[in-house]
Order: structure tokens, then sequence, then C-alpha cells
């Protein structure tokens, strides 16, 4: 349903003090605690330099269509600090502490979106400042109308850390705290200018390096989230393995690891869904889907569910018709090679690059082996991209050490891809395979956390030799594709 934008506004001034929107039941037990992200902030407060403010701005909201948005995705290091999921804020954290309006000391506030009970009924609950006091445990929050008048000495301080603002906030003219607002407010607050806005005080690399340091390092209460997430997302590799058969289509087998994650509670992907089947494959980031029938060719499924804005990232590849053939079962243990490869190196301490020239020597080897490649030289041209990288509330997250650290998670993914018309023998044309995995790194190793869907070649015809509960359900045709007499 949807209603002119003028006439909303219209209502929004004339009855939004008739309407009471109650609270939410029935939510889920099990999101992070303001305890946690308190303690984020406490963290990122012991890094700060001296005499510095450290600020994060909330993510825009995003046009879906013409007048209809994107399901909101909060900015992840906002989430990270604060728990807050909505857009139109701003947060200040001090490395020392403040005077406030009340003579009291502070060390950060938090600037929200104003309650407005129709605009609620319309577009969702918000907490407002009493509820980001409450349920976030900010002793000092106002809504973003008040951030002008916060007298916020901006001036006084030797760093103002903050992160590149964002290219598509757009202005509404109607609302004088959005987004837009908020960063040009902070702009004049600040000082900043077109002409010194490169000066040192001004810190956007800093930015990336401190949340970098905390968010590459997963607390116990981050991982609770992650292996909901991995594990989520392999339940769906493995129900997609039992139900697959030739005569399905991409989009059909990206509904069913949807459908998946979502029955088990996981909110979102963390990123496109990739299903490619065959050639398909070979496109890294291929997302539209959009072949009809998947036939007997390889299956290429990079599919990570989110879970409480924790994302996993697991990729299976599989044959469409229940059996590898020779030539792919070739290439395809070739990347199983690789992998174990890599998982050997990993530890506390090691060199991801290490790690990375493992996996890369052994499909080198291989090609080569198979008359693919004629120097090793040439690997990149069918494994074009890296071994890894951390995951967490971004699919590529947020990073700063060279070196593997106790409680990093980080995806292990090496590939052989091998698109039509490439100079090999043709009988390789249209394989692709790639194996991800995501592993939590330990003192003296490695946890696979994605243990739980199978990657060698026996294992995966096992599991799609699997009774599956969708091997019964049929799809009638639509009526409106019928073909109609005059």
């Amino acid at each position: 349903m949807k209603k002119n934008l003028t006439h909303i506004l219209f209502l929004l001034v004339v009855f939004s003090s008739t309407i009471t929107l109650y609270a939410q039941d029935d939510l889920p037990t099990d999101y992070l605690s303001k305890e946690f992200h308190a303690g984020r902030r406490d963290a990122l407060r012991k890094i700060m330099p001296d005499n510095s403010v450290f600020v994060v701005m909330a993510y825009p909201t995003r046009t879906f269509s013409n007048d209809v948005d994107y399901l909101y995705h909060q900015n992840p290091d906002m989430y990270y600090f604060t728990g807050y999921k909505e857009p139109n804020s701003l947060l200040l954290i001090f490395k020392g502490n403040q005077k406030g309006f009340d003579g009291a000391d502070y060390n950060e506030i938090i600037f929200v979106q104003k309650k407005n009970a129709l605009a609620e009924q319309w577009t969702g609950r918000r907490l407002g400042t009493e509820g980001a006091r409450e349920k976030l445990g900010f002793k000092y929050a106002y809504n973003g109308e008040d951030f002008k008048n916060s007298k916020v000495d901006f001036s006084k301080f030797d760093k103002i850390i903050f992160d590149r603002f964002p290219d598509d906030a757009g202005i509404d003219n109607r609302d004088n705290a959005d987004l837009a607002d908020l960063i040009e407010q902070f702009k004049k607050m600040a000082g900043m200018t077109a002409e010194n806005s490169k000066d040192t005080k001004y810190d956007n690399r800093l930015f990336r390096e401190l949340t970098g340091k905390l968010r590459e390092i997963k607390t116990p209460e981050e991982m609770d989230l992650i292996r909901k997430a991995v594990e989520i997302s392999c339940r769906g590799q493995n129900e997609v393995m039992k139900a697959v058969h030739p005569g399905m289509s991409e989009l059909e087998i990206q509904g069913l690891h949807e459908f998946v994650h979502k029955k088990y509670g996981a909110e979102e992907v963390g990123y496109g869904s990739i299903v490619g089947a065959g050639a398909n494959g070979c496109v890294l980031h291929y997302m539209e889907n959009t072949k009809t029938k998947i036939g007997s060719e390889m299956l290429l499924m990079d599919v990570g569910a989110e879970y409480h804005g924790y994302t996993a990232d697991v990729t299976r590849t599989i044959p469409a018709n229940g059996k590898f053939s020779q030539d792919q079962k070739l290439i395809y243990n070739i990347v199983y090679d690789a992998q174990e490869a890599a998982f050997k190196i990993l530890k506390d301490g090691a060199k991801w690059a290490d790690a990375s020239k493992a996996a890369r020597d052994v499909i080198a080897e291989g090609l080569l082996k198979l008359g693919i490649i004629k120097d090793k030289n040439e690997v990149g041209t069918y494994y074009p991209h890296g071994l890894s990288h951390h995951i967490g509330l971004d699919v590529h997250d947020r990073g700063f050490s060279q070196t593997l650290k106790k409680d990093m998670v980080i995806t292990i993914e090496p590939g052989i891809y091998i698109p039509p018309n490439s100079n090999c023998d043709k009988k390789w044309w249209g394989i692709a395979v790639r194996i991800e995995d995501d592993a939590l790194i330990t003192e003296k190793g490695y946890e696979l956390l994605s243990v739980f869907a199978p990657r060698k070649v026996e294992d995966i015809e096992k599991m799609i030799a699997e009774k599956s509960a969708l091997d019964n359900f049929t799809v009638p045709k639509l009526k409106s594709a019928e073909k109609k007499a005059f």
C-alpha cells in the first residue's frame, strides 16, 4: 500500500499526536547486548590518540524504485559501537572526558532519529532518545536536530577521526536532521572546508586503522552469531545438494538457499547470492542467476546467510546431475588440494602470503600437469583472485594486520575458472570450481567453522543422493502463461 508523499507529510503534521505504536514482542533473544557495544567503545578509547574525537555516521537510506527504499542496512561501524539500526544518526566518542550541559563528565554522545508516531506507523518503530538510553545504554542521547546546538567544540581536538562521507546521502528539504544535514553540520562545527579538508587534523586513514584493529579480532559474543550464520549457510548448501536436478533454474536454487536461511532465522544474505551453472560460474561475482535450466553442468554456489548483522561466506561446487565427470573431478580435486595446502599454514602468527602461495603453487602445478597452462606463471589466467579475506559485519570485513592472529575469522577460497574459448583443450571449457570455507584462527591452527557442508567429491555425491523434503514438490504452470485462443 502506498500513499502520495505530500499527503503523508500532511498527515504527519496533523495527526501524529493521535497514534500510539506499541513495542514489538516475540523478538529474538540472542542479539548482541548493550554491554557488548559499550565494551567496544571502551576498547576504541584505549587505542585512540590523546585529545581526539571519533565520529561515526549512519549509512543513508537508498532508493529501490521511485518512492520505495531498500530495506535499511546500518553502517557496520555504527552497529558495532552502538547496536543502533536506524538511519539519520551520529555517534561521537571522546578519548577523554568532556563537560556536559549539566556540569557532569561524559565521553560519548549519540544523536538519533526523533520519534514520530505516524511516521512509525508507515516505516517502522523508532527507538528515540529514551530507547537509546534504555536499550542501548547511552546516558547522553539526543535527537538529531539537537546536534547543531550541542556546543561540541571540535576546534580543541588534535585529531578528528571519521570515515569517508557517503556520496549518496540525499537531501530531504522537509527534514532538518537527515544524514545530509548531519554531515554538513558536522563539517561546519569542525571547521572543515574544501581548502583545509586534507589537514592532518581530519583523519580518515586512522578511522579505518582503528576499526580494523578492533573488528579483525572477534569476541566470544560475536563468534556465537558468526557460528550460527556459517552453520545456516551450510544447511542451505546441504538442502540444495539433496534437491538439485538438471531441470532446475539458477533462480530456483537461489530461492532454496535463501528459504533455508530464513527458516533458521537469518534476516538477510550477506551479499548477492552467486549461483552459476557451467560458464556462468567463471564470472566471479555473477549474480543474475537467470539460467533457466542448469542441465548436467557444474554448479557453483557462493551463498552466505547474514544472522543479526554477521555474515558467513560459503561456496560449494557440485555436479548438477549428481556425479562428477572425470574431467570435472580432476579440476575439482586440484582446488580441494590447494585449499588443504592453505589450511596447513593457518595459525596465530602465520603470514597471509604463505597460505596464499601454498594454494597458488598447488593450482599452478595441477594446471601444468593437465596441460591447461604451459608455464606456472600463467596460473593467474585461471585463478585470478586472492585466497582469503576477513568475514564478520561485512562479508569482506575490516582488518589491519599483515599476519594471522588468534580469533580472526577468515575465508579460504581457492578456485579454477576456465571460460569458453580459453587457450586450452575444449573439453575443459565451462568448468568453474571454487571451494570456500570459513575458519577461526587459533593459537596452534584453525577451527573449520563450515564443516557442516561436505567438501570431498565422494561426500558431495553422497549428499546429492539423499532424499530431499522438496522431492515431491511440483510447481503448477502459471495461468497467465497459457496461450489463449481468440
